[in-house]
């Protein structure tokens, strides 16, 4: 969603490289170029302003003009401002004293409030909590039939005593599910409210009297983070209206230009505390400013990676492997089907291609990351998994007649396995040889590394043997030389091994009495 203003901000980081000292026109320069990016990111224009005024006062300031390198000082800048923009600090669901804790969900139909139920609830689920969706949707047609369903893919509960399409009512049904938690034992109550495709009079009452009989401890605002900048006049008018404690932007994977996420959270005051950035249940986390302004800037996301990769793999599994890569055998124990494991726990992370932007730089290659295919993935398990089990735990026994057998059994080409299995010994040896400390191959001068001590004696070696002459006189002249600076080195080490001058060492030696009894 931010490619459009990563790009503008990137080039425009770009020409202040290389600058000792930044002037006034270089700084009034930057400061338009980023007024332009965020404008054409549909960013609010009082947004604008405010951003840009309190950039321009920092970066005239004594923290640029002091720094070492004044074009990273103005990054470090536009970072902490993009940050303050965002909601500064992270913020966290409020719990109440005595469960139930009631959230209220609100906004406009076509917001995605019933998707965003379920995976708000999906999510409380995996932090150890067991919620409750409530169907007060009794407007749009079949509402109720989608929160089920949605929660029974989310594996929570639900609560949905009316059909909806027009029946029932709405802030009855809030109220009773509150007992309702309480008596199955419910500690999170997530109510879905009925929208509409705009701002109303029967929207806002019917939203305030929800408010008013459960009394939620959050009200949350969902917003379509695609909309644009109407996105920041339906919050206005909400928070006037109805009040709403913190923000959700859904659809946040779109390709729209994001604008709305850096406008609602300093024009309505309230901080946005979650994101929905894709279609599965799992597209849904914690909203964090400090790694939204990271993303933008082209810094990658590590920490919500590293979250990731927590989440999906165990401490003993990822210990059993490195024994496996670090062993004596240089790495031989780890067997394709150990690769197909780690393979499937990276997939249960999520989108290769959202895995490797959050990586830092990777806005660089954008395009190719964009365009990576999926489903390589899927196509490399069904090779592995076409293979016998002592194929797998032993790869060298796969020759021409197995690869077309593996082959035919995969839907792939002989070629697409033989390459498989090169790229695993590769892959193996270079992970075997990272795990036992080695570090990379091909890297001159450091250990277990290519051009390393040995071959370059051998270099030397070779480049003296071929200093010979071709002239049988000159040969043997060379030869004698060659033998006396041998002898002559020789007796000089020799001599200063024992501290004795060339020549004599090992002659008339007489070691000190005190010695002598250990010599018998």
């Amino acid at each position: 969603m931010f490619d459009t203003l990563s790009d503008r901000l990137a080039a425009t980081f770009k020409n202040l490289r290389g600058k000792g000292r930044l002037s006034e026109a270089d700084i009034d320069a930057t400061a338009r170029e980023i007024r332009i990016a965020l404008l054409e990111a549909d960013v609010a224009l009082p947004v604008v302003r405010a951003f840009i005024k309190q950039i321009k006062e920092r970066a005239t300031g004594a923290e640029v003009s002091a720094a070492l390198n004044p074009a990273q000082q103005v990054i470090k800048i536009v970072n902490e401002e993009l940050i303050g923009i965002l909601g500064g600090e992270t913020r966290r669901l409020r719990f109440a004293k005595n469960p139930p804790t009631v959230i209220m969900l609100a906004g406009l139909q076509g917001a995605g409030k019933t998707t965003l139920a379920g995976k708000l609830g999906r999510w409380l689920k995996s932090q150890g909590h067991s919620p409750l969706l409530v169907a007060c949707d009794l407007q749009r047609p079949n509402a109720v039939n989608q929160l089920s369903v949605v929660a029974e893919r989310a594996g929570v509960g639900v609560y949905a005593p009316q059909p909806g399409n027009g029946v029932g009512d709405p802030v009855q049904v809030a109220k009773d599910s509150i007992e309702f938690a309480r008596t199955k034992q419910y500690d999170v109550v997530i109510v879905d409210t009925a929208g509409r495709l705009g701002i109303d009079q029967e929207l806002m009452r019917q939203a305030a009297d929800i408010r008013d009989a459960v009394s939620p401890d959050e009200v949350l605002f969902v917003v379509d983070a695609m909309i644009g900048q109407d996105a920041v006049n339906t919050a206005e008018a909400f928070r006037d209206g109805v009040g709403f404690d913190g923000v959700v932007l859904s659809k946040l994977d779109g390709d729209a230009r994001g604008g709305a996420a850096l406008s609602i959270a300093h024009v309505t005051g309230r901080q946005i505390m979650f994101a929905s950035n894709g279609e599965k249940l799992d597209d849904f986390d914690a909203f964090h400013p400090d790694r939204m302004a990271s993303r933008i800037l082209g810094m990658g996301d590590m920490l919500t990676l590293i979250e990731k990769a927590e989440q999906t793999f165990s401490q003993q599994e990822a210990e059993k492997m490195a024994s496996k890569l670090a062993s004596s055998k240089g790495g031989k124990d780890f067997t394709l089907d150990d690769f197909l494991a780690q393979m499937e726990q990276v997939r249960k992370m999520g989108s290769i291609s959202k895995l490797l932007g959050m990586l830092p730089g990777m806005g660089q290659i954008k395009d190719q990351i964009n365009n990576l295919d999926e489903r390589d993935v899927d196509r490399t398990a069904a090779i592995i998994k076409s293979m016998t089990p002592a194929e797998r735990q032993e790869p060298t026994l796969i020759n021409g007649s197995r690869r077309a057998r593996i082959a035919k059994g995969s839907g792939v080409e002989v070629s697409a396995v033989k390459n498989l299995v090169e790229r695993f010994f590769e892959a193996r040896k270079m992970m075997s040889r990272m795990a036992q400390g080695g570090g990379m191959p091909g890297m001159p001068g450091m250990p277990g590394m290519g051009g390393g001590p040995g071959k370059q004696k051998k270099k030397q070696k070779q480049a003296k043997g071929k200093q010979r002459s071709g002239n049988p006189m000159k040969r043997k002249q060379q030869e004698e030389e060659a033998a006396a600076r041998r002898a002559a080195t020789e007796e000089a080490a020799a001599g200063g091994a024992f501290g004795l001058p060339p020549g004599q060492a090992g002659k008339d030696f007489e070691l000190p009495d005190e010695f002598k009894k250990f010599m018998g």
